[in-house]
């Protein structure tokens, strides 16, 4: 199974990364750029909806023919995160992604807590934010 994850920054440059296996990584570049038209999108038709309710999950993008770029998600900060998966991976439920989000975003927010690090630069193998990509991704395949 295949899965990758990529966080985005607000003006869509990649922050960090992450796919099994890695030599589909230059196609999964293309397929999150691809995607940010959609999450754009589904930003702007939710709205004021976004705001007022906190909902940042964006749920399916949209489907390729091997894969689904079913999952996206939006931070306050207007920071995207991407989940691309093998499109054979029916299980999943929206709850289980939602949480598998919410943990990619609490992760996400202790690399940027980090006085160390520069917000709005690459996010670099910090072990802790690695890892818990690495299991995400172990639970999705």
């Amino acid at each position: 199974s295949r899965a990758s994850s990529a966080v985005l920054a607000r003006d869509n440059y990649p922050l960090y990364i992450r796919s099994s296996p890695t030599e589909n990584e230059l196609k999964f570049h293309y397929m999150v750029h691809t995607s940010l038209d959609v999450v754009d999108e589904k930003i702007s038709a939710m709205g004021k909806a976004l705001v007022d309710q906190r909902e940042l999950y964006l749920g399916l993008l949209y489907p390729t023919e091997d894969h689904k770029i079913k999952y996206g998600y939006v931070t306050n900060s207007k920071v995207k995160f991407v989940m691309v998966v093998d499109s054979s991976n029916t299980a999943l439920r929206d709850n289980e992604i939602r949480s598998m989000f919410r943990k990619l975003h609490s992760s996400y927010t202790d690399v940027m807590c980090n006085p160390f690090y520069n917000p709005g630069d690459r996010i670099q193998s910090r072990r802790a934010f690695d890892s818990m990509v690495t299991s995400m991704m172990v639970q999705v395949c």
